[in-house]
């Protein structure tokens, strides 16, 4: 479809009509006065005549001149064509994924991908690698916990890099406690720039909070407060004692304010179907954008503009430089 950046700028081809329009202005002035006019004129074989001479335009020379001031007010105008539109989708949900990095995490009581024994850590950073790569048009975002709690990972759309740096993390990089509270807290700051419609916490812990500043249960009336739902996972052994004791009830009761799930994880198998299940919870909606590409024609006037231009000049310097 063809369109114009600046269409009135085409008003400007009305501008020769309107001066045709207008009426002539006349000047009267005297002509040259030479003492030898009379004896000029019959030396040149003419007779005077009173008078103006007005010198008049060929058919050719109108036809050139017009099409040229047409192809100038026609590239001003920039000619456009627009191509089919292009239609992208855009998540409308934030995904912000708390992780413990206790020293209970170094516990091996998991199994990696291939079956083999491994800490509940490396079981954990396969399966959110898997749930990033499905993250496609959604901002996510790691945190991560011990005696108090980092920002690993910004929300970004960049899954990849998200999975990177997810691969760095190693149990007791934040300290060996549990600052569970504190991750939630730190969470909320991070969604107060999100215009997400969804704005999803996933926080997955093996122990009871015994490093926070704020109770998880009070940083979970906060996120509700902010419309943040939490989704809580807890590994390892429901009958620990100690910093390693799973505080269940205090894990529920998150969730619960929140309008999220809590699910526990005795085993890798176990926490591969809670991370499928909280994706199928959290149904994604999209906004769809579209543009519609323009492509520049305003060359293919102003080009011709120019050969014109050149051929007509070449034109009248032969024709005055002609054969003596």
């Amino acid at each position: 479809m063809l369109s114009f950046a600046y269409p009135w700028l085409l008003l400007i081809l009305l501008l020769p009509v309107a001066v045709r329009l207008l009426p002539s202005h006349r000047t009267q002035r005297a002509a040259v006065r030479v003492p030898w006019f009379n004896r000029l004129a019959s030396f040149s074989g003419t007779t005077p005549q009173a008078g103006a001479a007005v010198a008049r335009r060929s058919h050719l020379r109108w036809a050139v001149d017009g099409l040229c001031f047409l192809l100038a007010v026609v590239a001003l105008a920039r000619p456009q064509m627009l191509e089919p539109p292009v239609y992208k989708s855009v998540s409308v949900r934030d995904i912000l994924l708390l992780v413990d990095l206790s020293g209970s995490m170094e516990a091996e009581d998991f199994t990696d991908r291939s079956g083999q024994k491994a800490d509940r850590l490396t079981a954990v950073k396969e399966v959110l690698d898997d749930f990033l790569t499905r993250r496609e048009g959604d901002r996510v975002g790691l945190v991560v916990f011990g005696n108090a709690a980092f920002v690993q990972v910004p929300f970004t759309r960049d899954a990849q890099t998200a999975r990177l740096l997810l691969d760095e993390l190693q149990p007791r990089m934040a300290g060996p406690k549990t600052a569970f509270g504190d991750s939630i807290g730190l969470g909320i700051s991070l969604f107060e720039k999100s215009d997400a419609a969804q704005r999803v916490m996933i926080a997955l812990t093996d122990g009871n909070d015994t490093g926070s500043r704020i109770p998880p249960t009070e940083a979970a009336t906060i996120a509700a407060d902010h419309d943040i739902t939490i989704h809580v996972v807890a590994v390892g052994d429901p009958e620990a004692v100690g910093e390693e004791k799973l505080d269940v009830d205090a894990m529920q009761e998150v969730a619960d304010k929140t309008g999220g799930q809590f699910y526990s994880a005795n085993d890798r198998t176990e926490l591969v179907g809670i991370y499928e299940a909280i994706d199928q919870l959290e149904e994604r909606e999209v906004n769809t954008i579209s543009h519609r590409p323009r492509k520049e024609l305003f060359v293919w006037p102003a080009g011709a503009l120019l050969l014109i231009s050149l051929a007509s000049y070449t034109i009248q310097v032969a024709r005055r430089e002609g054969p003596a």
